[in-house]
């Protein structure tokens, strides 16, 4: 059975926030016509509390269609990478489908992985900057208050799946921010 929610960081988050918020913006929009609709029938003219709960009902619609654009423009971890990977998702904390925002660029990171100090992922487009992605992430960390992390991104999966089989290997303690981490990370990314 097909979950009908999936969960931020599992892979097809973004598909699934797709539909899910175009399906919200249609039922936004149709509510604020049928208010409209309705208050206009009932009272013959378009001067009623109806229509103002309407204009008003517009804003939240139009916030859903905000999102819908942006997850529409937002690409997910391909099949074929997410195939690649799934080896390493039990033994490290890993996240897919990571889009960040930032005022002058959009970093669409396909996998990420969170060990010990290290956090580290890949990005499928050729268009995005690998070192621009770190640069944002890193100040982020920063500007958390989580220092004395390294971050890397990666362009090529065959220099990602190695550095995923270091950190196998690596005995690192865990991060004694993991869960702000980790929560700055969702929070930070659409």
């Amino acid at each position: 059975m097909k979950k009908i929610i999936v969960q931020k960081g599992s892979y097809g988050y973004i598909e699934n926030r797709k539909v899910v918020t175009a399906l919200r913006t249609l039922l936004f929009f149709v509510v604020c016509i049928g208010l409209y609709i309705m208050g206009y029938l009932t009272t013959g003219t378009s001067k009623n509390l109806l229509t103002i709960v309407a204009v008003l009902g517009c804003l939240p619609s139009c916030k859903s269609l905000v999102n819908l654009v942006m997850f529409l423009k937002a690409k997910g971890c391909s099949e074929s990478l997410r195939e690649q990977l799934t080896a390493y998702d039990e033994q490290l904390t890993t996240f897919y489908d990571m889009y960040f925002t930032s005022y002058q660029k959009n970093f669409p990171i396909s996998h990420m992985t969170l060990k010990g100090n290290v956090l580290c992922g890949i990005i499928e487009s050729p268009k995005c900057d690998c070192n621009e992605a770190q640069k944002h992430l890193e100040q982020m960390l920063t500007q958390e208050g989580i220092k004395n992390m390294t971050v890397k991104i990666y362009s090529q999966t065959s220099k990602y799946t190695d550095r995923l089989s270091q950190l196998i290997m690596l005995t690192a303690e865990e991060h004694k921010k993991k869960d702000g981490i980790i929560s700055l990370l969702f929070s930070i990314s659409i």
